[in-house]
């Protein structure tokens, strides 16, 4: 059974850019670059039939492009120890709203919310035993990141392969905005 998530991918140069910072840091299992994406929603593994009616509902989402930036690094969870190191984003209003109109659309074919709150985000590794100096040094190294703004122009569903090297993402669907 597929296994879907819902993303924007990210223009090349800035993925170039996330793949330059990311070193540096012990226990750190780093994003490939080719990888990179701002997950918009997680679907989960699906039957054959909800995979056919998922890709039909996200042709019925209708919403104008618009702009992302890229801002700051952080990680998750917020207390604790972490396993998750991301980059954050401008707060966008559009996002939300995009994200609000594919939940509605899956929500109608019976998908299940998320169970989770939306927090927008970028994975740039996943930690396992990173010492906590060290983390706080790459956060404080790279606080001030951001980038350029660029412009979402479509959103595009992803299947995914677990493997013992990581993820594997096959594209699926690709969803213009007008």
């Amino acid at each position: 059974m597929p296994r879907l998530f819902i993303a924007v991918d990210l223009p090349g140069t800035i993925r170039e850019n996330l793949e330059a910072m990311s070193f540096g840091l012990p226990g750190a299992k780093w994003v490939d670059a080719q990888q990179i994406h701002l997950t918009v929603r997680f679907i989960g593994e699906v039957d054959g039939v909800l995979f056919h009616d998922i890709k039909n509902a996200l042709h019925e989402v209708s919403f104008a492009a618009f702009s992302l930036q890229l801002k700051g690094v952080g990680c998750f969870p917020p207390r604790g120890k972490p396993r998750v190191l991301w980059v954050g984003l401008e707060k966008s209003e559009p996002l939300q709203l995009l994200r609000k109109k594919i939940d509605a659309a899956l929500f109608r074919i019976r998908v299940a919310p998320e169970g989770r709150k939306f927090s927008p985000h970028i994975t740039l590794a996943r930690l396992k035993n990173s010492p906590v100096q060290k983390i706080a040094n790459f956060l404080a190294g790279n606080g001030l990141f951001s980038q350029e703004p660029f412009q979402v122009e479509d959103f595009k569903l992803y299947s995914s392969i677990l493997s013992p090297k990581g993820a594997y993402h096959k594209l699926e669907g690709i969803y213009p905005l007008g």
